[in-house]
């Protein structure tokens, strides 16, 4: 530990080279706003892949099909799927999206039956604006989710467009389901009017069913029920059709963790350069510390204390302009029509900081030890 009296010194040290300062300062944030950012994506797949013991919602897709363009199955496999054993209700749905190819600037229009939509997801929506009545009336209002609202700077009243349709914005919702944050749902019917002139024909099929334990065997029901249908089945969870969809999306952002870690390796690397450039330029100031009764072990910990300080700064830069960046872009993964958000944590912080701080320590260590083994003399004659 140093005691604060030493801090305006370390300080000294840190200014007196403001150049140098500088761009270590600017490595360490640009590393970790990469961190910060990766993590970000991380926690996104996580959230939206990760079964948990309360899901209870399939989504049934057309079997070998995965671009909402080109999954088509009849509206009346409806019935025969309420009939099942498990199934607590079924919401036929209608996805258009503007590019199913991956994007950050996805716009994704569920179309469903307004009545059946509201009841299955009573307890999952919150309406922060607008109103559902206004949305029940009009036949090409959309409820917008908040994450989509804020990206395309949507409001109350606005229409815009988007894959050739255009809606009007009814109400803004939030929800803690990831695909429901960056979607605007409108009409069943109006959808299919505007987007291909056809009735009948949804994308996919979303059952809830009655205990989560029952996933896998309803799934397995709707299957083998439409097994030799003109057009057959893949059930899955929610979670688990996501990461299908998204599996190229989701292992790219595997590999980016790694490149994260190679950032940081080359940040220490870049710290500690640093740092053994100032102790060689301070040899002399060292010596001279010595004859004032500065003892080997506390030059150690004021090298060590500055390489934190230098981490400190640079993480704490660098992790603030990742989050800002995060909460103002609202950004999202899409592909195929499901959403993978990149989300700022404010733990991130934390995370992001601590892992500055141990940079600064590790990248400290090497030159401190050096410096404490050094006798006066040898201060001296290294002069």
């Amino acid at each position: 530990m140093i005691a604060p009296r030493f801090i305006p010194l370390i300080i000294k040290q840190v200014v007196r080279h403001p150049m140098r300062s500088a761009l270590t300062i600017g490595g360490v944030a640009t590393a970790m706003f990469l961190y910060v950012a990766v993590q970000s994506m991380q926690r996104g797949v996580t959230q939206t892949t990760s079964a948990t013991a309360a899901d209870n919602t399939l989504v049934v897709y057309r079997e070998d099909r995965f671009c909402p363009f080109t999954s088509r199955l009849p509206e009346y496999y409806l019935p025969k799927i309420e009939q099942l054993d498990g199934v607590k209700s079924v919401t036929p749905m209608k996805v258009v999206v503007n590019n199913c190819r991956a994007n950050l600037d996805v716009v994704t229009f569920r179309g469903v039956p307004r009545e059946a939509f509201l009841q299955a997801h009573d307890r999952n929506l919150t309406l922060l604006a607008g109103s559902i009545e206004q949305w029940m009336k009009r036949s090409d209002a959309a409820l917008v989710g908040q994450t989509l609202a804020r990206r395309r700077g949507l409001k109350l009243g606005d229409r815009f467009n988007a894959a050739g349709i255009i809606a009007y914005v009814a109400g803004i919702i939030a929800s803690d389901e990831p695909q429901d944050q960056n979607v605007a749902y409108v009409s069943l019917a109006f959808l299919q009017q505007a987007a291909d002139k056809k009735l009948g024909a949804v994308t996919q099929f979303n059952v809830k069913v009655e205990d989560p334990m029952m996933l896998e065997p309803v799934a397995a029901s709707i299957d083998t029920l439409f097994d030799h249908a003109e057009h057959p089945t893949t059930t899955r969870s929610e979670k688990a059709f996501v990461a299908q969809a998204a599996a190229d999306m989701i292992e790219l952002v595997g590999f980016a963790r790694y490149l994260g870690w190679g950032c940081l390796i080359a940040v220490l690397a870049l710290v500690a350069n640093a740092i053994v450039l100032s102790v060689q330029s301070r040899i002399k100031e060292h010596a001279i510390y010595q004859t004032l009764g500065y003892t080997g072990s506390l030059l150690g910990r004021l090298i060590v204390t500055e390489g934190v300080l230098l981490g400190l700064i640079g993480g704490a830069l660098g992790t603030a302009g990742a989050l800002v960046l995060i909460e103002m872009g609202q950004f999202s993964m899409t592909v195929d029509g499901v959403s993978i958000p990149i989300q700022a944590d404010p733990m991130l912080v934390a995370v992001g900081l601590g892992v500055s701080i141990v940079l600064g320590i590790g990248a400290g260590v090497a030159p401190a030890w050096q410096a404490s083994r050094r006798s006066i003399a040898q201060c001296f004659r290294a002069v």
